[in-house]
């Protein structure tokens, strides 16, 4: 299985970005789906997750300013970010959870990681 993210890039305080994740490969079952982020020195946190039944939960601080969609047919997710920040500047992962054969268990994928830099 392979996440291929894309759609990172630097731009200024308040402008948008659109990310998007496709997962290939041998896929039999896709659950959660979702976005993390790691900045320079800090831990890398949960950004936005959505499940296979479309609910979806965000980080307390980009709630109103990010949404997390996803296209089950395609194994596609995507984030729209908008009133960017210069604190959401980090390298974003996409994540999926696999399953690879019927009545085998999700296991844990991360996609290569795309750099977004937010300047003021």
């Amino acid at each position: 299985v392979q996440l291929q993210a894309s759609g990172g890039g630097s731009v200024q305080t308040g402008e948008s970005l659109r990310l998007s994740c496709v997962a290939s490969g041998r896929i039999s079952y896709v659950s959660d789906m979702g976005w993390y982020r790691q900045a320079p020195g800090k831990q890398r946190e949960l950004v936005a997750k959505i499940t296979a039944g479309g609910k979806m939960r965000y980080r307390d601080s980009v709630e109103g300013r990010f949404t997390i969609s996803r296209n089950n047919a395609e194994n596609t997710i995507y984030l729209q970010m908008s009133a960017l920040r210069p604190e959401d500047t980090a390298i974003y992962f996409c994540n999926a959870q696999v399953s690879t054969a019927v009545l085998e268990p999700v296991n844990a994928y991360w996609g290569q990681g795309t750099q977004v830099t937010v300047s003021s």
